[in-house]
């Protein structure tokens, strides 16, 4: 399977754009703390990438979902040790 420019391009923005929330997650992990994190935030940055999700999957476009897919893992865990945390 060959990839083009424009995907690769997409991939490698999705990876860089998701590893963004590594270290908020890492942080709270370790801290067992989410205190600092806005509910309203983290609630609405989940809508909007579901929403990017189902776009990506409507428009059938890998690196959308993909890095949507992953970046919604990422963020609805720092969700759930939010409420672990309260």
């Amino acid at each position: 399977m060959e990839i083009d420019f424009t995907t690769a391009l997409g991939l490698t923005a999705g990876v860089v754009s998701t590893i963004a929330f590594l270290p908020q997650l890492i942080k709270t992990w370790q801290s067992k703390s989410a205190q600092d994190l806005s509910w309203t935030m983290l609630v609405v940055l989940c809508t909007g990438i579901s929403m990017w999700l189902v776009y990506g999957i409507v428009i059938s476009d890998l690196p959308v979902i993909a890095s949507n897919a992953v970046l919604l893992c990422l963020v609805s865990v720092i969700l759930i040790l939010k409420i672990r945390f309260s």
